[in-house]
């Protein structure tokens, strides 16, 4: 490159409006091969940048994008959220840290974790555990927890910290761990939630991809004959990966591919890997809102590092709760419902407002209806019919 050269610009590459026309063009093509196509972008990002551009109206009829349950607030349950404000209202002085959505999301009894400071909790936002690691040591004669949430994009900075802590002995500091799978929740997807199998394939995660590398999905599209493209998250990516999605479909294939290939290869990032399997081990068994519990889909702390982990040192119970019987973010999560289909959306439930976790997030999928408001909703059980 030299001085001459205009600069790179990859937000405005990646929104051309000529090759938009043009990708839609060819989707168009593609898609008269069958009557319908059901696609599911897996990703809560994805399911923003989507509604954000108006993508859905490039698309034919015939196409339908259903959102997944790719949201990291989204799918932690009532019951995880209930362990966090318990323990924040029953430990004199301590101080829990949280990323901003988690403090409005609903937990049982309409509580939330901005009600519990309000009664007196010392909560606090952070933008990342090292905050919360900072806190601990600038407050030595104070508990400081970290409430940890994410796929496996934000677990490599949790196992940095604990990792940190456990190296300079910050005995004050304990993290409570809520990191989930993403190939599991896929496994899932298609193999137990209702009309799972009236997918046609996935939109695989850009940002979680970085990490994990395009062969985590392998498994997952050989078992149940769905393949996935992962994808970035400009439009270009996204009618890129529909786009490819189609000829796989025509082709009969069942392949995973990446279209992501400026930030995701074949093998991942190996070092952050290796941390996540360093700090953390495998949970038997995980509940997730909206799919339940779903075998080896979450991620506890390791023995060798137990002094970190609340759950440990505060010895924290697990106790399953129902979502509000007027929320449907369970159906939406797995693909079964819109948001416009649940009857309190943009009513008793909105951003202001929250009953739900879909309508807090900002990779939420109600939020991002209201929002923008250019979803075509599609239940997963008429895909194909």
């Amino acid at each position: 490159m030299t001085s001459a050269d205009p600069p790179l610009n990859y937000l405005s590459a990646f929104r051309d409006g000529a090759l938009a026309a043009s990708l839609a063009e060819a989707i168009q093509k593609a898609a008269l091969a069958r009557p319908r196509y059901a696609f599911m972008e897996f990703c809560g990002g994805h399911t923003h940048a989507i509604a954000r551009h108006g993508l859905v109206d490039l698309l034919p009829a015939s196409v339908r994008m259903i959102h997944g349950p790719g949201c990291p607030v989204c799918v932690l349950p009532i019951g995880r959220l209930d362990m966090a404000l318990d323990l924040a209202l029953s430990q004199p002085g301590l101080i829990l840290c949280a990323y901003g959505d988690c403090l409005r999301v609903p937990a049982s009894g309409g509580r939330s974790l901005f009600q519990a400071r309000a009664q007196g909790a010392d909560v606090r936002m952070v933008y990342s555990p090292t905050d919360a690691l900072a806190l601990a040591r600038t407050h030595p004669d104070r508990q400081v927890v970290f409430l940890a949430i994410g796929f496996e994009t934000t677990t490599p900075p949790t196992a940095v910290v604990i990792r940190a802590a456990a190296q300079a002995g910050h005995a004050n500091f304990s993290v409570l761990c809520n990191h989930v799978l993403t190939p599991p929740a896929m496994d899932a997807i298609l193999a137990e939630a209702p009309g799972g199998a009236g997918l046609d394939g996935l939109v695989g995660p850009g940002h979680v991809s970085t990490v994990t590398g395009s062969g985590a999905y392998e498994a997952v599209s050989r078992r149940h004959g769905k393949p996935v493209v992962i994808a970035g998250f400009e439009p270009l990516d996204i009618l890129q990966a529909v786009l490819m999605l189609l000829r796989q479909v025509n082709a009969g294939r069942a392949e995973v591919e990446n279209e992501f290939t400026r930030g995701v290869t074949a093998a991942g990032n190996r070092r952050a890997q290796a941390l996540m399997e360093e700090v953390f081990s495998l949970r038997d068994t995980f509940e997730w809102r909206g799919l339940g519990e779903i075998p080896r889909s979450a991620l506890g702390i390791h023995p060798r590092y137990a002094r970190w982990d609340a759950e440990a040192r505060f010895s924290l119970p697990y106790r399953p709760v129902a979502d509000a019987k007027a929320c449907e973010c369970g159906a939406i999560l797995r693909g079964e419902k819109g948001p416009t289909d649940c009857r309190i959306f943009g009513t008793a439930c909105t951003p202001e407002t929250p009953v739900g976790a879909c309508m807090v997030s900002a990779e939420g999928a109600c939020a991002a209806h209201f929002h923008y408001g250019r979803f075509r909703p599609a239940p997963v059980a008429a895909a194909g019919a």
